[in-house]
């Protein structure tokens, strides 16, 4: 295991009912602005939750951050926020939202222009920020990494700052959330929790077994949730399974991987895939590729996982891949670039754009334009059950 040093500053506060709470979780004279999305927590009776706990605080608000929120928006936020001299932001709704808030912080504390902290990847100085959060997915509420896209050029990159203050997670308020909502929440926390632990193995007992129950409650609880997405125990182990698989307590020490994010990001920026179907199409190409380096640690997820104890381990590892393509499917997501009409063209551009950069992702640092090239030509075949 490698030296690290962690610390997560982040209160949870989890359960039904939690957000009455707002009032002794947020300070005293503030200037506070609220952030909201496109309005779904209208629809979900959150804001009006979050409005009779603010009942009597002087507060603006910011509509309208986008799924894969835009640098283009949390610009008119950004100066909103510094004609207000707000500082303190509470974040209602996604981890786009929560995302997009955690720009809007570091351009509020900051004269530099919003993208080129993006550009970055690190935000020196943030206002302080909290969230409500109402679609489990990204892990934001409890970690100091987002991501953000840029209309104008077709671009998404991720910078990393400030934790949020508190965050209440109320399970009940993902009753309202459609199923292709749940399906790329729980593709996004699964893969989260992948780009962790499928590297190598022997680094630590304690991460992989972490890791792998994160890993098996997701797989246990999906079609539990298709059957019965308001059964509140278990939403509320989904939505803390997706809080967990980002927050820092699975990777202490160890190597990560992180190239099919990088890689999904491009599709999101490219043609607007949301961002977990990305992962779940990513992913097993990616698998395929690289199964030589992971072949070890795919052995170990296919036992642990899957239960796969039979074979060599080449038979192993690939029936552990075409196991975690299967599962994605079971969530209702497509798994090839041909079925979302994406071709040799998108992989031209993505190629090229990692080349240019100078890419080199993974845990080995040999995920290149070249490779990245292979692995999106491994997700173009239709689909056949292995």
């Amino acid at each position: 295991m490698k030296n690290f040093v962690f610390q997560n500053p982040t209160k949870l506060v989890f359960g039904k009912g939690e957000i009455a709470r707002l009032p002794e979780l947020l300070p005293e004279n503030v200037n506070l602005m609220l952030t909201f999305g496109g309005g779904s927590v209208k629809r979900n009776c959150v804001y009006d939750q979050v409005k009779e706990a603010l009942k009597g605080r002087n507060y603006i608000e910011f509509w309208g951050i986008e799924p894969n929120p835009h640098v283009e928006t949390l610009r008119k936020a950004i100066q909103l926020g510094k004609e207000n001299k707000i500082d303190y932001l509470l974040a209602v709704g996604g981890g786009s939202v929560l995302d997009g808030t955690k720009l809007i912080a570091a351009g509020i504390a900051s004269e530099k222009e919003a993208w080129d902290i993006v550009l970055e990847g690190y935000a020196p100085e943030q206002i302080a920020f909290a969230s409500v959060m109402t679609v489990p997915a990204t892990g934001s509420e409890m970690n100091g990494a987002a991501v953000i896209s840029r209309d104008e050029t077709k671009e998404k990159y991720g910078f990393f700052g400030d934790y949020p203050r508190f965050s209440i997670l109320d399970p009940e308020v993902t009753y309202s959330l459609s199923e292709h909502q749940i399906a790329c929440g729980l593709a996004d926390a699964f893969t989260h929790v992948m780009e962790q632990y499928m590297t190598t193995t022997g680094q630590s007992r304690i991460m992989d077994r972490w890791a792998e129950g994160v890993l098996s409650s997701i797989i246990e609880i999906a079609p539990k949730i298709k059957e019965n997405p308001h059964d509140y125990d278990l939403m509320a182990d989904y939505m803390l399974a997706a809080t967990l698989a980002l927050n820092d307590f699975i990777r202490m020490g160890i190597t990560q991987d992180w190239a099919t994010h990088n890689i999904g990001h491009e599709l999101t920026a490219l043609h607007g895939t949301t961002h977990g179907h990305s992962l779940a199409i990513v992913l097993p190409g990616l698998l395929r590729v690289l199964k030589p380096q992971k072949q070890a640690k795919l052995v170990q997820y296919g036992e642990r996982i899957f239960g796969i104890t039979t074979g060599t381990d080449e038979e192993r590892a690939n029936k552990a891949i075409a196991l975690t393509e299967a599962f994605y499917r079971s969530l209702g997501l497509t798994t090839r670039l041909s079925e979302e009409g994406i071709g040799e063209e998108t992989i031209e551009i993505i190629a090229k754009r990692f080349n240019e950069r100078g890419a080199a992702y993974g845990e080995n640092q040999n995920v290149t334009g070249e490779v990245t090239r292979e692995i999106l030509e491994s997700c173009l075949p239709p689909y056949t059950l292995s």
